[in-house]
């Protein structure tokens, strides 16, 4: 077979410099090639691992007694013994005067924090929680937009041992309580609102009734951010103004943790049921991104990285951990492409001097077809575009070359808030494809599954991963006896990660992801569980029932459309389209408003009740109704052709 020509190769002075190739050459492997280096550090977990704490130079407070005393997925045991605290390493790589966070919104707006402010400001939040009886173990929740707020607010939950978790402001309170509830939350940080499409964006009384939907708060802090001022009113809680918060004059102290201290909970997009709560500890998740963020983004002191995310996206969490390599974290408030100037983020990149550019395959596709130009604005600080949230097609890549930059990396990431980080993508030193992700990431021993659980080569398989990575979660919340982890990732491979995205692992050792084989809704590269938009449109009283469904497109693009079965006498009129959409605004998110809303007889479910999510998504996709449902199971077997009309109707309009 016949291996394609590469996108681009990487210049060899850029790959002589760079840290990736630094790291070979400190693990005695200078001049290997990324293949051969990615295949030790699969081979060899404990001398991968190891060479990563020893690279990065891991402060821990104990030692560890070995890098991997058991690989047992789900149960791996990394480095028992060590206890270190991830905002230690956050702060401990940043000159006093050096710039650590950048403060960016929509009108192209700035300020700067320094690395002696950040400080000073966590250790004055750190205190305030700690009065507040934050200890611990204790969870520490935040309803914020990405702004330095929540950088400082999570760096001082972890400081203490505390538990972070946060979720972006566009989420209604009831959507965000059903995230925070299950915490058992001590103390809520939120701000008075957020910007987005040149409008402040009043989140006062969804404070309120979030607050008042957490029975175990201590306190809530409230943040100044949109100017709004917080009215005199009762809250369930003790109040205390930010500006009180984080301006003492305090001692930053961080408490040593095990290795496996949970650090944040992240939770899954919610398609069925409540969003599930997934537990990382404080140890993976530094090595994980120090890994992925110092070696494939080849960021360091000196560099600046923007990507676009809101605070629910793990994305955002890369954005905080930026951090960890001494380079500057860039937050945004505001929406990627404002009316008022659609090129903003390319404009601050400029002048800013960001090195590395992080934004989805709708934003790239958007500029493109709506004509704009980045390289109006003087790119050349950026070194790396990265490109995740869903497959970015072939046809993207010429674009980014011809008006981004010739030498520019695109970065093709595929990963999940699952592990938080990346499983394959590209590094400094490896070649492009167009429409291809590079390589699978250093440490991730990454293969495509057939239907018998064969590794298969040159053809779609699901995607697993063999051996364990040490961000993998520590368990889900509330899941005392890890069934339902188990049931999320082992139960098609037992000992073996199932993601639930179909790949491809190529001859030539890329990957090619041909889309999510679950139902997560994915908007340009904000993710959101179908459960919270049913929830919403099922509360009209015209809605019997409704099913929202994201697909992926041949072409690039993503389709939403979602499907309503009506009460009976109603008419789906301009008028309850409107309604429809403006539930889905104030209930779920204004950023997954869907593209057409269709009236349909009824929606498919199993025999136990559950909406047939999957299947019509790939019935929509074109897929053969014989290959995606087994129509024996299916409560009403007749509305499975009507989809499958829908979606052929709906192809041959595009073609």
């Amino acid at each position: 077979m016949t291996v394609p020509r590469p996108f681009t190769t990487p210049d060899p002075q850029a790959v002589a410099d760079s840290r990736i190739m630094d790291f070979a050459r400190h693990v005695g492997r200078e001049g290997a090639d990324y293949a051969t280096v990615h295949h030790w550090s699969v081979s060899d977990l404990e001398g991968f691992w190891g060479a990563v704490w020893e690279y990065f130079d891991i402060d821990a407070d104990t030692p560890y007694e070995r890098v991997l005393a058991e690989e047992t997925m789900p149960g791996a045991r990394w480095f028992p013994g060590a206890t270190l605290n991830y905002t230690h390493h956050a702060l401990r790589n940043l000159a006093d005067n050096a710039v650590a966070i950048i403060a960016l919104d929509e009108t192209g707006s700035c300020h700067e924090v320094t690395a002696s402010r950040l400080r000073a400001q966590v250790a004055s939040v750190a205190a305030t929680l700690r009065e507040l009886g934050v200890g611990q173990g204790d969870r520490v929740v935040g309803y914020l937009p990405n702004t330095p707020h929540a950088i400082v607010a999570f760096l001082a939950t972890a400081s203490l041992g505390a538990v972070w978790s946060v979720c972006g402001q566009d989420y209604a309170p009831r959507a965000a309580a059903d995230r925070f509830a299950q915490l058992e939350p001590t103390v809520l940080i939120t701000a008075d609102g957020y910007l987005f499409n040149g409008t402040a964006h009043d989140r006062r009384d969804a404070a309120l009734e979030l607050a008042s939907s957490l029975p175990t708060l201590k306190a809530t802090l409230l943040v100044d951010h949109v100017g709004l001022p917080w009215p005199s009113r009762t809250y369930p809680t003790l109040v205390v103004p930010w500006e009180d918060a984080a301006t003492r004059t305090e001692q930053l102290i961080c408490t040593p943790v095990p290795f496996d201290h949970p650090l944040w909970v992240v939770f899954s997009s919610g398609t069925t049921g409540l969003p599930k709560g997934i537990v990382h500890g404080h140890g993976g998740v530094l090595l994980e991104h120090l890994k992925t963020l110092g070696l494939h983004s080849d960021l360091g002191p000196g560099d600046r990285l923007l990507w676009y995310t809101t605070t629910h996206w793990m994305m955002w969490n890369l954005v905080a951990s930026t951090l960890l390599t001494g380079a500057a974290s860039c937050t945004y408030d505001g929406s990627p492409v404002p009316l008022a100037k659609p090129d903003v983020l390319w404009e601050l990149a400029a002048r800013h001097q960001v090195t590395v550019f992080g934004t989805s395959p709708q934003y790239l596709l958007g500029m493109a077809k709506f004509g704009i130009d980045p390289s109006d604005h003087d790119l050349s600080s950026i070194r790396v575009v990265g490109c995740t949230g869903s497959a970015l097609p072939a046809s993207a890549y010429p674009w980014v070359r011809d008006h981004v930059g010739d030498g520019v990396l695109l970065a093709s990431i595929s990963g999940g808030t699952d592990v938080v980080s990346g499983f394959a993508g590209s590094a400094p030193n490896t070649p492009v494809w167009g429409g291809e992700l590079s390589a699978p990431h250093l440490g991730v021993a990454l293969a495509a599954y057939d239907e018998e659980g064969r590794p298969v080569t040159d053809q779609v398989g699901e995607l697993v991963i063999t051996r364990p990575m040490p961000s993998m979660p520590l368990c889900f919340w509330n899941d005392p006896d890890g069934a339902r982890y188990r049931d999320a990732y082992f139960s098609s491979y037992p000992g073996v990660w199932r993601h639930g995205d179909w790949i491809t692992v190529t001859g030539h050792g890329s990957v090619i992801v041909h889309g999510r084989s679950d139902s997560t809704l994915n908007r340009n590269g904000v993710r959101l569980g179908s459960a919270d938009i049913h929830d919403a449109v099922e509360r009209l009283p015209e809605i019997v029932e409704a099913l929202v469904i994201g697909a992926e497109e041949s072409d690039g693009g993503y389709w939403m459309p979602l499907f309503v079965v009506l009460a009976s006498g109603v008419v789906l009129d301009d008028s309850l389209r409107e309604r429809v959409k403006e539930a889905i605004r104030s209930g779920a998110s204004p950023r997954h408003v869907p593209d057409e809303i269709l009236e349909v007889p009824g929606i498919p479910h199993t025999r136990t009740g559950k909406k047939l999510e999957v299947p019509v998504k790939r019935l929509l996709q074109g897929a053969p109704a014989e290959e995606v449902v087994n129509l024996a199971a299916v409560d009403a077997p007749d509305l499975i052709d009507h989809y499958a009309r829908l979606g052929a109707a709906r192809r041959e309009r595009s073609a």
